[in-house]
């Protein structure tokens, strides 16, 4: 029995009989450092993100957009190893290569039709594997079904955020 196989067993059991301790809580903190550029907290990862020179940033790391593409890819990636060993088919290889439309017109106000968001994200999604068309082709179905980020992209998922306005007062020399 593969580790993946047996780590999906222990853990869909554990969660079957206390259903509770399976609701998690994942957690980024972002802070902007300089012109577009950010620098992310993600437990104890650092990362940085930035816009590309041409829509003002320095190119100095992927842009949030970028960040939610290869969030799809790994995930999906992530999925198809779990449920692939899970579901007994063979995988030697997972990659998946993803493109997001983006019409900035949305994003800089200057069309009202003109969503500021994604409005597509197309891909490939590639598998090193002898096992047949069938079996990939369940085994797709099981992702498609279970990934946490596709779920996400592809349903209404609520997003509130609250503003925490801080004014730094300057103290009056006298």
């Amino acid at each position: 029995m593969s580790k993946f196989k047996k780590l999906f067993d222990e853990t869909q059991s554990a969660f079957r009989e206390q259903p509770d301790s399976a609701a998690v809580v994942f957690s980024t903190e972002s802070r902007q450092i300089s012109g577009f550029k950010s620098a992310i907290e993600a437990r104890q990862f650092r990362f940085h993100a930035d816009e590309p020179e041409a829509l003002g940033g320095t190119d100095s790391a992927p842009n949030p957009v970028e960040y939610l593409l290869a969030s799809l890819a790994a995930c999906q990636e992530v999925t198809y190893r779990l449920y692939a060993d899970a579901l007994g088919i063979p995988v030697d290889g997972i990659s998946i290569s993803l493109d997001g439309n983006l019409d900035l017109r949305g994003f800089l106000d200057v069309a009202d039709d003109v969503r500021p968001g994604v409005s597509a994200i197309t891909g490939t999604v590639t598998i090193d594997s002898p096992a047949g068309e069938a079996d990939i082709a369940r085994l797709k179905a099981v992702v498609d079904r279970h990934c946490p980020v596709l779920d996400s992209l592809t349903n209404p998922t609520p997003v509130t955020l609250a503003i925490n306005h801080v004014r730094e007062t300057a103290v009056a020399a006298e």
